[in-house]
């Protein structure tokens, strides 16, 4: 592989890593907002998570789409790690909506 497509290719998973990283930290902050009553600051750190996952997915995008083109990536731990930071702090976010939710129903509720 190349320097500068070295180079790029580490850029890009380092993304993938950086934004599925914050992705998670601010879906935990909404739940934590949430646990507590603050359900705007809940659900802007679920908009938050969400403008990092879009983030993650273009970078993802590229990929496939140099990979479609011909430009086949070296697959490295590195790589995996990235796409292992992706899925997880997806799931995470899944989650988190579901307990904010669960949050403001029992505040409707008042329980």
């Amino acid at each position: 592989m190349a320097e500068e497509q070295h180079d790029e290719q580490l850029q890009t998973v380092m993304g993938l890593i950086i934004n599925g990283g914050n992705a998670k930290s601010s879906a935990f902050e909404a739940i934590n907002a949430a646990k507590k009553g603050q359900f705007t600051v809940a659900d802007q750190k679920l908009k938050e998570s969400d403008q990092f996952l879009v983030d993650a997915h273009n970078s993802q995008t590229d990929m496939l789409t140099k990979e479609a083109n011909g430009e086949h990536a070296k697959v490295t731990l590195l790589m995996v790690h990235s796409q292992d930071h992706i899925m997880n702090a997806i799931t995470f976010r899944d989650l988190a909506g579901e307990i904010v939710d669960l949050y403001k129903r029992l505040a409707k509720e008042g329980k």
